[in-house]
């Protein structure tokens, strides 16, 4: 059965995402090229600067468009959220031909709201559920609008993005284990959450966008979904803080107006408005964002405590990966794990 009809949730998202920018076909093409170049150059630059070895084209890199970047986020979804449909299947049967219909056909367009709004705002994306090793996905258009917002060199802006993704790419290739140990936990987490509640998150979330009011984590309320976001808070801070470290490591070396770019980068997210804000409200992460943040902290402090071959000691498993705590207080991990 559908849960959500995801086509239609896609139909919906492009037309609240418009096109983007307007470009000529020559600028349109010398991004995409230049982009894909970006990727290819930021693979040895990771691997040398994180000690994280991992094959060239493990996983592909794909230059897309709003609707593209849409419509690879529709299937991640799909995948994530199977084990709710197949426990609602078991618990209720089939729904009638109609009742799937209709009910998936008004999910889709909440849910579409959501991801036109964002396929607008989001740079570039690592996706680890796409068979069968992921695919590094970079948004040509957003990237062109942020360039011209910011008015940061084109070239350097794009080499800037493709590091802090290019990051990922290494990250989960070179780890094959962390990208099932992720799809497992969001699983749980699904699993967790009984269908009817689900859904009324989902069009909680299209009401926050609307000017509502809600948190789409109102439906994490058991000590189990809590234990299981705290252990995904705590992935996600780890990659997130991992990919800006890099990304500042690497950057003064090959982009020479990389300052300019992270000052300006940093200016723009405290604008009204933004993503990052709305983001915020809409999964009632006020305090949880903090947590991504200091991601960065945690590596910076890990690595300089004990070198970068030490801190890789976090990818050798999901038992070694840092809690939601630890991420806080890096040397109870140094001395749990080291």
């Amino acid at each position: 059965m559908n849960l959500v009809d995801w086509d239609f949730a896609v139909t919906v998202g492009s037309r609240i995402a418009g096109p983007g920018p307007d470009v000529s076909p020559d600028e349109a093409a010398a991004a995409v090229i230049e982009l894909r170049e970006g990727a290819e150059r930021s693979t040895p630059l990771v691997r040398d600067f994180t000690g994280l070895h991992t094959e060239a084209g493990t996983a592909p890199v794909l230059v897309v468009d709003r609707t593209g970047w849409l419509r690879a986020n529709a299937d991640g979804f799909a995948t994530i959220l199977s084990p709710v449909v197949d426990r609602l299947v078991e618990k209720k049967g089939p729904p009638s031909a109609f009742a799937e219909a209709f009910g998936s056909r008004v999910t889709g367009a909440e849910v579409g709201l959501m991801l036109g709004f964002l396929s607008s705002k989001v740079l570039g994306q690592f996706d680890p559920f796409h068979d069968p090793h992921g695919r590094l996905l970079l948004v040509a258009p957003n990237i062109v609008h942020v360039e011209r917002e910011i008015g940061a060199d084109p070239t350097d802006f794009r080499l800037w993005v493709c590091l802090h993704e290019e990051t990922h790419r290494v990250q989960f290739t070179a780890n094959p284990w962390l990208g099932p140990h992720l799809l497992a936990q969001m699983h749980a987490v699904a699993d967790t959450i009984e269908p009817s509640a689900l859904l009324d998150g989902l069009r909680r979330g299209a009401e926050v966008l609307r000017g509502g009011n809600g948190s789409v984590l109102d439906l994490v309320s058991t000590p189990e979904q809590k234990e299981i976001l705290d252990r995904v808070t705590g992935v996600m801070s780890l990659l997130e803080g991992h990919a800006d470290v890099v990304m500042d490591g690497v950057g003064p070396t090959v982009i020479p107006s990389v300052a300019e770019i992270r000052t300006k980068f940093n200016q723009r997210r405290k604008g009204a408005g933004s993503l990052d804000k709305l983001v915020r409200r809409l999964l009632g992460l006020d305090a949880k964002m903090a947590q991504y943040r200091d991601g960065a902290v945690f590596v910076r402090h890990v690595v300089d405590k004990v070198g970068m071959d030490d801190f890789n000691a976090v990818w050798s498993g999901p038992e070694t990966l840092p809690s939601k705590a630890e991420i806080s207080d890096p040397d109870t991990w140094v001395a749990r794990v080291l």
